[in-house]
C-alpha cells in the first residue's frame, strides 16, 4: 500500500508506545506558547492535539494559529512536572526535525476558534469553517453522523429498504409553504421540493415494497425557532404495508428506546411509552407538546365557576393548577409568575393559598362563596399549604394554551424538571379537522392523508369536528419529535375525506393524480412517522439550539451568511426559467 505523503500517525492518538519513533503529522496549529525563549506549538487534527517542540529556535519563526503544517519528528516522554492530564498525549511530545507549511492562515482570525462557541452567532456562521474546528462543534457533528449510522443500520436490522424518493416534485398542500423551482422547459410551471417525502411513500407501498425507510431531507419555507432550523431538515422517514398503528408505535419504540440509551447517560421512559389522547393532553397539559417531567397537571374547574358572580370567570373556560407546599413563598415569588402570565397575554393571574382549618388566603378569595370554596377543596385536593392558580378564557384553546404555558413556568421555577431524563410518549386521537373562521370552513387539522377513525361512517354521519384520525406524535420533554399516521389508502373514503376540507374530487385528482390513480389499482393499508433527526441529536446532545447540530445551518432569518444564500441570478438565468421580477 502506497504511503501517505501527510502523515503517519494521527496527531490524537500518539502515545507512549510511540517514543522513540520518527513520525510524520499534518494539522492545523491551534496555539503557539513562548515559555522564556522554548516555544512550544499544539498541532490539531480531527484526532486530538499533540505538542511540538524544536532544539532550533528559528523551526517555529512565522507560524500562526489555524496554519496547515506537516512536520517530520521523534516522539519523546515529557519531563513528568510538564504532563497535561487534559490532553490524551499530555505525557508525550513531537520533537520537531523538519516543518513545512501547507497553507498560512492570517495573524488576525475572525474569533478564537477554541472560543467561537461564546462569539455571535452570525460571526460564527458567516466563518462557519473556523467554528466547526472548535473541539465541542466539531464533535456536535461527528456525534449526528454516529447516530445517523446507528438508525439505518438499526432499520435494515428491523427489515427495512432504504429507498431514496425525488426532490424535485410538485406542490402539494403539507401545511407549509413550499419551495419552488421554476421550469426551464416547461415555461409557466414550477416543480416543489418536497415538505416531506410522504405522497411517494405511500406510492412505493402501493408498488409492493413492505417496509421503505430513507434518513430524507424536507423542505419547508418556515421561520426559525430553537428546535426548528429554517429551510431544510432530516427525517427518519418510514413506512409499513399492511400495518396498522400498533405496529408503528413497536417499531418507533425499539428504535427511539435504543438510540436513546445507547447515545445518552440520561433515564430513558421504559417501553412501551405512554398513549395520551390529544384531548386528554390538551386539558391535563394545556399542549399536544407535553414535558413529562413536570408532574403538575391542570384540573378543569369550569363547572366549580357555573354560577359565579366573579366576571373574568363568567362564561369562561376555567383552569387550575394545584401546587402543594408553597403557601408559604414570598410575596415577590408570586409577583414574578404575575408578570410572566402577563408576559405571555393574559390579563393576570388569580391563586389562593390554603391556610389551617381549610381557610383560603389570596386575591380573588373574596369573590368565592362557601360552597365554591368547598367544591374546589374537593375537585383539587387541596390541603393546607397549597396554591391553586386559576387560568380563564372565553375560548378552550386559548384557555389551554395559558394554562400549558403557567405549568411549564411553575415546573421551571419550583425547579420540577428533572434534567437527566427523556420521558416519551405518544400523543394520539387528534381531530381530523377544524373550522378556519377566516376561510368559513373545515380544514385537515394535521395531515389530510391520515385514515379518519370509523372510515366513511364517520364522515358521513358525524360532526366534522368530532371525527378522530387514525394520527400519532412522538413527544419527548415537550418536543414534538414525529408525526405518524394510519394512511387513507381507500379513494372513496379519502375523496370524502377531502371533500369536508373543501376539495372537489376534480381538485383531488388534479392536485393528487398519482395518489388518486395508484389507489384505484389496489393500494394495501399502511401507515408510517418520521422522527426528527436534527431534534433527535440536539436532545441527545443537550444542546439549546438545533443550529448546534447542523454542519452548515441558516441563520433564523433564513439566510446563509457564509454562502451569501438567497442571492440575486443573472438576467440571463431568469430569463432561462421565463421568469421577471416585480
Amino acid at each position: 500500500m502506497k504511503k501517505n505523503i501527510y502523515r503517519s500517525h494521527y496527531c490524537g492518538k500518539i502515545n507512549d508506545s510511540d517514543i522513540s519513533t520518527e513520525i510524520l503529522i499534518s494539522g492545523w496549529i491551534s496555539n503557539i506558547r513562548d515559555h522564556g525563549g522554548i516555544v512550544f506549538v499544539d498541532l490539531r487534527d480531527e484526532t486530538g492535539t499533540v505538542q511540538l517542540v524544536s532544539n532550533e529556535d528559528s523551526m517555529f519563526n512565522g507560524l500562526t494559529r489555524e496554519t496547515v503544517i506537516k512536520v517530520v519528528g521523534t516522539v519523546r516522554k515529557r519531563n513528568e512536572e510538564d504532563y497535561n492530564d487534559h490532553i490524551a498525549t499530555g505525557t508525550i511530545e513531537v520533537l520537531v526535525s523538519s516543518l513545512e507549511i501547507l497553507s498560512k492562515a492570517p495573524n488576525e482570525l475572525p474569533f478564537e476558534v477554541m472560543t467561537s462557541t461564546n462569539v455571535n452567532e452570525e460571526v460564527r456562521l458567516k466563518y462557519r469553517y473556523l467554528d466547526l474546528r472548535n473541539e465541542k462543534v466539531h464533535n456536535n457533528i461527528i456525534f449526528r453522523a454516529e447516530v445517523i449510522k446507528f438508525l439505518r443500520d438499526k432499520m435494515y436490522d428491523l427489515g427495512f429498504k432504504e429507498i431514496q424518493t425525488p426532490i424535485l416534485t410538485a406542490s402539494s398542500p403539507e401545511g407549509a409553504r413550499d419551495y419552488v423551482v421554476p421550469s426551464r422547459k416547461h415555461h409557466g410551471k414550477f416543480y416543489a421540493l418536497p415538505q416531506a417525502p410522504q405522497i411517494f411513500k405511500q406510492l412505493l407501498m402501493v408498488s409492493g415494497f413492505d417496509r421503505y425507510f430513507q434518513i430524507a431531507p424536507c423542505f419547508r419555507d418556515e421561520d426559525a425557532r430553537s428546535d426548528r432550523a429554517p429551510g431544510e431538515f432530516y427525517q427518519l422517514d418510514f413506512e409499513m404495508a399492511f400495518a396498522e398503528a400498533e405496529d408503528v408505535y413497536e417499531v418507533a419504540e425499539e428504535v427511539l428506546y435504543d438510540t436513546f440509551t445507547k447515545f445518552s447517560t440520561k433515564e430513558v421512559s421504559p417501553k412501551p411509552f405512554r398513549k395520551i389522547p390529544f384531548k386528554e393532553a390538551m386539558l391535563k397539559y394545556g399542549t399536544d407538546k407535553p414535558d413529562l417531567r413536570n408532574p403538575l397537571e391542570i384540573i378543569d374547574l369550569t363547572e366549580e365557576f357555573k354560577d359565579t358572580t366573579f366576571k373574568p370567570f363568567q362564561k369562561s373556560i376555567v383552569r387550575g393548577i394545584k401546587v402543594d407546599g408553597i403557601a408559604s413563598k414570598s410575596n415577590s415569588w408570586f409577583n414574578e409568575l404575575v408578570d410572566y402570565a402577563s408576559s405571555i397575554g393574559m390579563p393576570g393571574i388569580g391563586y389562593i393559598t390554603v391556610e389551617e382549618g381549610n381557610a383560603f388566603k389570596g386575591p380573588i378569595d373574596k369573590f368565592l362563596t362557601d360552597e365554591e370554596r368547598m367544591s374546589l377543596i374537593n375537585k383539587a385536593q387541596l390541603e393546607v399549604g397549597s396554591v391553586l392558580f386559576f387560568i380563564a378564557d372565553r375560548k378552550e384553546l386559548k384557555a389551554a394554551s395559558f394554562a400549558g404555558q403557567i405549568r411549564n413556568e411553575l415546573g421551571r421555577k419550583l425547579d420540577l424538571i428533572n434534567p437527566n431524563k427523556f420521558e416519551f410518549c405518544f400523543i394520539v386521537d387528534f381531530p381530523m379537522y377544524e373550522y378556519d373562521e377566516e376561510l368559513e370552513q373545515y380544514i385537515f387539522t394535521h395531515n389530510p392523508f391520515s385514515m379518519p377513525q370509523g372510515g366513511m361512517e364517520s364522515l358521513l354521519n358525524k360532526k366534522p369536528e368530532d371525527i378522530l384520525a387514525y394520527q400519532y406524535d412522538i413527544v419527548v420533554n415537550g418536543v414534538e419529535l414525529s408525526s405518524g399516521a394510519v394512511r387513507n389508502h381507500d379513494i372513496n373514503i379519502m375523496t370524502k375525506a377531502f371533500e369536508i376540507a373543501g376539495y372537489k374530487e376534480e381538485e383531488l385528482k388534479t392536485r393528487f393524480k398519482s395518489l388518486y390513480s395508484a389507489f384505484h389499482f389496489g393500494a394495501p393499508p399502511h401507515a408510517g412517522m418520521a422522527p426528527g433527526v436534527d431534534r433527535m441529536i440536539m436532545l441527545l446532545c443537550d444542546e439549546p439550539n438545533i443550529r448546534e447540530v447542523i454542519a452548515f445551518p441558516m441563520n433564523s432569518n433564513a439566510q446563509d451568511v457564509m454562502m451569501g444564500s438567497p442571492s440575486e441570478i443573472t438576467e440571463q438565468q431568469l430569463r432561462d426559467v421565463h421568469i421577471k421580477i416585480r
